[in-house]
């Protein structure tokens, strides 16, 4: 029989008004010709055309005129080779300029789904039996481009969910080089991308075993002009493309939550950043940070990645190398088991592995600990989140996939000092897809990437058939009880 499961009224929508404006560009000729055209514009036609536009867009974005100042600097080679002086442009020319090399994006026009939950670092001015939540969502736009993007809640007493409604305007991070590579770590990561073994070895060569993004450049600019080669010179933007896998990205400390997003800035994750697990980590000395896994996706390589922060305004991103960090579905546990990060993965696409390490970068020797039983899950079985700890064990929610590639949620119980030995395993899901959320995007699939505990429930937000999200709640004494019993 299976445990009674509690869904919440409360759903998270998509937004197509959610607009960022990303740069546009469409090759070099087209640039060129078009920027003539435009310098040939006299003054009073500059201003005829781009006040109007500042007037509506400002509506719409923070600060337009910075945005479109940006974008015409990214064309400035373009408008030198056209033949004009960049210094001697007024304002009115840049924002124009930028207006034509610029172009709107919905984050969250086709889907908003795989959320992940964690208590807000902020938790002032809260009446008893209230927590404060922030919670991550799988964001996806045009071309299936999926982002991070992010919501606060309130819970109270009564384990009932608010959701804040988000802002009125999104900002991307600035992205920062301020990184300092340890090549072998580097050079593996680059053949895990398939890049060409000889230009690992030429770019082995020239580095010291410690460099920074712009000894990167200058080695990688100065070989790509001495070729005309086209294959070359897609493995010198891949070398690229990698380096910004490794970055600090910051946002602006007058946004609220709900106006930050996450968005692919580098070639490695051009298809987009998927799942985001966050988890509250709390190191031996007491203090807490903020880690989240989650996959790079380029089109064809898949790249696990890590994000850190503490404030939720500066993160830092990096690659996730090893044996055990070649797939998707990578969660960390809360705290170091026996003086050792751990790590929950699905190296093989179908089964759950337990890795260690003394790195939280580096993860090799993956332990098969589960694989699939139950005719629901006979396809997969893989984490929803980061393992949650309790007296009993680690609580670990899972999801598989049975029959017409159905995704249900499940539940594991892992022993606390072992997470290698599984104390029991839900025979049947916690979480089916029902009438009302099998139709989406996806359909027929429920899903998470992280859940927590208040007043005595566990409190599960998912996604609902990778179009919206919803909420919901189970006694948690009720599903370890089960747990500890076996399932």
């Amino acid at each position: 029989m299976r445990l009674s499961v509690e869904r919440k009224d409360v759903k998270v929508y998509p937004d197509p008004r959610r607009v960022i404006a990303r740069y546009f560009f469409n090759g070099e000729e087209r640039a060129v010709s078009l920027l003539k055209k435009i310098m040939a514009l006299d003054t009073e036609t500059v201003q005829a055309i781009i006040l109007p536009l500042l007037q509506d867009f400002s509506k719409r974005h923070r600060n337009i005129t910075k945005k479109l100042s940006k974008h015409c600097e990214k064309v400035k080679p373009y408008i030198i080779k056209a033949g004009f002086d960049y210094s001697q442009l007024s304002d009115y020319q840049k924002y124009l300029i930028g207006s034509y090399f610029t172009h709107e994006y919905s984050i969250e026009s086709a889907a908003f789904f795989n959320p992940s939950i964690i208590i807000d670092p902020d938790q002032s001015h809260l009446e008893e039996g209230q927590q404060r939540l922030l919670i991550s969502f799988r964001a996806v736009g045009e071309g299936h481009i999926s982002s991070v993007v992010f919501r606060r809640a309130m819970i109270d007493k009564h384990n009932n969910i608010m959701v804040i409604p988000a802002g009125n305007y999104i900002d991307e991070a600035e992205k920062m080089h301020q990184t300092i590579y340890q090549k072998k770590l580097f050079l593996k990561k680059g053949e895990e991308a398939d890049i060409d073994p000889g230009f690992l070895k030429e770019v082995d060569e020239k580095l010291e075993d410690r460099f920074d993004y712009e000894s990167l450049k200058k080695i990688v600019i100065a070989a790509r002009e001495k070729t005309d080669d086209e294959e070359r010179i897609a493995q010198y933007k891949q070398i690229l493309a990698l380096s910004d896998s490794y970055r600090k990205i910051s946002f602006s400390r007058d946004t609220d939550i709900s106006d930050r997003v996450i968005f692919p800035i580098s070639d490695f994750e051009s298809k987009g950043i998927e799942d985001a697990r966050f988890v509250r980590f709390i190191k031996e000395n007491g203090q807490v940070i903020y880690y989240a896994t989650y996959t790079a996706y380029d089109g064809a390589h898949i790249m696990p990645k890590l994000l850190q922060t503490t404030d939720f305004y500066d993160f830092k991103t990096s690659p996730l190398n090893g044996d055990g960090a070649k797939n998707k579905n990578l969660a960390l546990f809360p705290r170091k088991i026996n003086g050792k990060f751990a790590m929950l993965s699905r190296i093989d696409g179908w089964n759950n592995y337990l890795m260690y390490s003394d790195n939280i970068n580096i993860w090799d020797n993956p332990v098969k600990i589960q694989s699939p039983e139950y005719s629901w899950e006979l396809v997969q079985i893989g984490n929803c989140g980061s393992p949650i700890e309790t007296p009993h064990g680690w609580l670990v929610i899972t999801h598989a996939v049975g029959p017409m590639r159905r995704y249900c949620i499940g539940a594991s119980l892992l022993d606390i000092d072992n997470p290698e030995k599984e104390i029991g395993r839900l025979k049947e899901p916690l979480i089916m897809p029902n009438p009302d959320e099998r139709e989406g995007y996806v359909p027929n699939v429920v899903y998470s990437c992280g859940s927590f505990v208040h007043n005595g429930d566990l409190i599960i937000p998912y996604g609902l058939s990778d179009h919206s999200s919803g909420f919901a709640s189970v006694n948690l004494n009720l599903l370890l009880d089960r747990l500890v019993k076996g399932g």
